[in-house]
């Protein structure tokens, strides 16, 4: 209070600065005094909003610039979990998703109706909205389980995509009851609704990716990126709102939308979560605890009555419907309880739906007071049950999230993770790094983050020239790796001929794949083939992977990848097709194979093991590559496995590739993979597909590797 009359203020505080410190020193403090007591900071910061809010000391007032910020944090969390979610996944699970979001909406809004209806005495369309009012949830814990690495597990993607329709069905409604109660309900109120959300759902997920594609291709600048991606989420939410339905939804589309776009590697997606996770996401969870009004709970029985009512029906009824998705599709006790977790907390869309219900006047009762759709008992039990939803869906995501994220990890703290890789990007071109850069993120296993180097030889005389030109090279990689939040090595190597500085990288560093990004506008030249053929493939236990680029790799809808009679025969077969893989896993492009029937037929053994969105090809002749090659349309790419003279996939028609890439696809993007060839060491052993008679087992060891 001393310093308060300092400053000549009062209380709530309204001096901008000091309002903004205060928030600022609770996002700061809450996680680093509640991990000391094992309690979870996303209800840290709960209580600390209910503590300073006007419920509270009235520190801080609930007003436009809290509700601002709050606002763009709860659309931030359902872009983040549309944005993030595995569409391979996604489109494999989505019978479970429906499963589960039928068992979460109908569960407790049968048992919510009855206990309206029968115990709390309520008319038949207000025991409806009351009911819905338990089928909707938020995911107030999904940042939690998103920092652990846990957003691709099966749990998590079957919640979200749950979320979505259980959340839609809920609001649906609110919309009907509400347009019952004051008697709007008929045939063009249903025509109004299905049209504007049917416009809506096409413009989001239709048009939003041709506008994010045409963007991405022609912005390079990362802060207007970002601006793109913050106008998309609050379009999409101001469309979700003009159709009819809440402004969650349409963040949520907005994430599907541009989820190919932004790959789960790339530095815009570590901007995206940064910013999410630093301010928007815990501004929002301030301000729901600045909801939370615990003297209510003692001015009437009947508000407690009806709060442990509600608060009792909203976790039971989660519960009931997380197992029975457990148990439906056998998953495991600890899904079964992340997924019971996630979907236990009500806020956002319950208090919308509380908001509405007590804001619609029904009649006037003999004194002339207003009858409201839903009383204040329920308004007030909903403080309660927000409370109470959210702190047993922080604790129960975290137990059972941290158990999944042991158990994953067990092989990699053991040492016996399968994928062991070292990248090595060979820098030469100003205008080739970030293109290098980013497919590195792409194709690299996640786990390893300490494993990429960018190098530059210098091979002329050591002068100040070439020397800051290296320094430039290196540390543009070092940035963009950087703001991906991925380290990445600078070297430095003075040697008179390039080739050999590489090659003496490769073994010191055991590199296992060399990245060499060639110039748009021209492709292969004579020395460069020259120095590929007879230096860079010399190295037998790497990988060389050369790349060509005309536009972002996250703009890519489709990847053509062409294979040679043989392939699955070389020992660096395994390894390549892990690469390939990764470049769907992180961007969501569309894989469609091109190969000889006997390696399709691998093909198909190992991916029912990884959920990957391919298309498979078979193919026998040179002309049939070469054909399928030049089939790609615009947004798609070129992936060719190649192989040296000496090996049996190679194809004398190999030595050709340069020039009619030269000629017919300088427009285009394209990556030639030449596998590993020696299969002597035990490295290469264990990734030799020649050396595995049991396909399956080598599925789930990507499938480990995927995780």
């Amino acid at each position: 209070m001393f310093l308060l009359n300092i400053h000549n203020l009062s209380l709530p505080v309204e001096d901008p600065v000091l309002r903004f410190l205060i928030l600022l020193i609770i996002i700061l403090g809450a996680p680093l005094l509640l991990n000391k007591i094992k309690v979870p900071h996303l209800l840290g910061l709960i209580i600390a909003g209910a503590v300073i809010g006007p419920n509270g000391f009235n520190i801080l007032a609930r007003d436009s610039s809290i509700l601002v910020t709050g606002t763009t944090g709860l659309l931030y969390i359902m872009f983040l979990a549309g944005l993030e979610i595995d569409m391979g996944d996604f489109k494999k699970n989505k019978w479970k998703s429906l499963a589960f979001g039928v068992y979460t909406f109908t569960l407790p809004l049968i048992l919510g109706y009855l206990c309206g209806y029968y115990v709390l005495g309520f008319s038949t369309v207000t025991s409806v909205l009351f009911a819905s009012l338990f089928s909707s949830h938020t995911l107030i814990a999904y940042p939690l389980v998103s920092r652990m690495g846990l957003a691709k597990n099966i749990a998590v993607n079957v919640t979200v995509g749950g979320t979505m329709i259980t959340d839609i069905l809920a609001l649906l409604v609110l919309a009907v009851t509400v347009g019952m109660a004051k008697g709007e309900v008929g045939q063009e109120f249903w025509w109004r609704l299905s049209v504007s959300v049917l416009i809506f759902g096409f413009i989001v997920l239709f048009l939003f990716p041709i506008i994010g594609r045409w963007f991405f291709k022609r912005v390079k600048d990362k802060i207007s990126q970002y601006i793109f991606v913050l106008v998309m989420i609050y379009l999409a939410a101001m469309l979700a709102e003009i159709a009819g339905v809440e402004a969650i939804i349409g963040a949520f589309l907005a994430g599907l939308a541009l989820n190919r776009l932004i790959p789960h590697t790339s530095s815009l997606m570590n901007r995206v979560e940064f910013v999410g996770n630093a301010i928007f996401i815990p501004f929002f969870l301030i301000s729901v605890g600045m909801i939370i009004d615990f003297s209510v709970f003692f001015k009437s029985w009947d508000t407690i009555k009806v709060a442990v009512l509600m608060s009792v029906l909203a976790i039971g009824t989660k519960y009931l419907a997380a197992r029975a998705t457990q148990k439906t599709f056998g998953l495991k006790k600890e899904e079964g309880g992340l997924i019971f977790g996630l979907s236990s907390a009500s806020a956002a869309a319950t208090l919308a739906a509380v908001m509405v219900g007590y804001n619609v006047i029904i009649s006037e009762n003999e004194a002339g007071e207003p009858v409201r759709l839903l009383n204040e008992h329920v308004l007030n039990g909903s403080i309660l049950m927000i409370l109470v939803s959210c702190t047993i869906s922080s604790f129960v995501t975290m137990i059972n999230a941290k158990k999944i994220a042991e158990s994953d990890n067990e092989d990699t703290v053991a040492g016996k993770h399968p994928e062991e890789e070292s990248l090595l990007l060979a820098l030469n071109h100003a205008e080739t790094v970030e293109t290098m850069v980013n497919l590195s993120l792409l194709v690299k296993a996640k786990t390893n983050d300490e494993a990429v180097y960018a190098l530059n030889v210098i091979n002329e005389e050591k002068n100040e020239s070439s020397i800051k030109n290296a320094e430039k090279l290196l540390g543009n990689a070092v940035n963009i790796g950087s703001a991906a939040d991925i380290k990445i090595t600078p070297l430095t190597r003075y040697d008179n001929d390039v080739i050999n500085g590489i090659n003496n990288v490769i073994k010191e560093k055991k590199i296992t794949d060399l990245l060499i990004g060639l110039k748009t506008d021209k492709g292969f030249s004579p020395s460069f083939v020259y120095n590929l053929y007879n230096g860079y493939l010399q190295n037998e236990n790497t990988n060389v992977l050369v790349y060509h680029a005309v536009q972002p790799i996250a703009t890519i809808k489709r990847h053509i990848v062409v294979m040679p009679p043989k392939a699955h025969l070389e020992p660096g077969f395994f390894h390549a097709l892990l690469r390939i893989w990764n470049i769907e896993r992180n961007s969501g492009a569309v894989i469609a194979f091109y190969a000889a029937g006997a390696t399709i037929d691998i093909l198909k053994k190992i991916i029912k093991k990884v959920n990957i969105e391919a298309e498979f090809n078979a193919i026998q002749s040179w002309k049939e590559m070469e054909s399928a090659a030049k089939s790609i349309e615009d947004d798609e790419a070129l992936i060719m496995l190649m192989s040296k003279k000496s090996m049996v996939s190679y194809m004398p028609q190999m030595r050709i590739v340069p020039d009619i890439l030269n000629n017919e696809f300088l427009d285009k993007n394209y990556l030639l993979i030449f596998p590993f060839t020696n299969s002597e060491d035990d490295f290469t052993e264990k990734r030799s597909v020649s050396n595995h008679k049991d396909y399956v087992e080598i599925g789930n060891i990507i499938g480990k590797i995927f995780k």
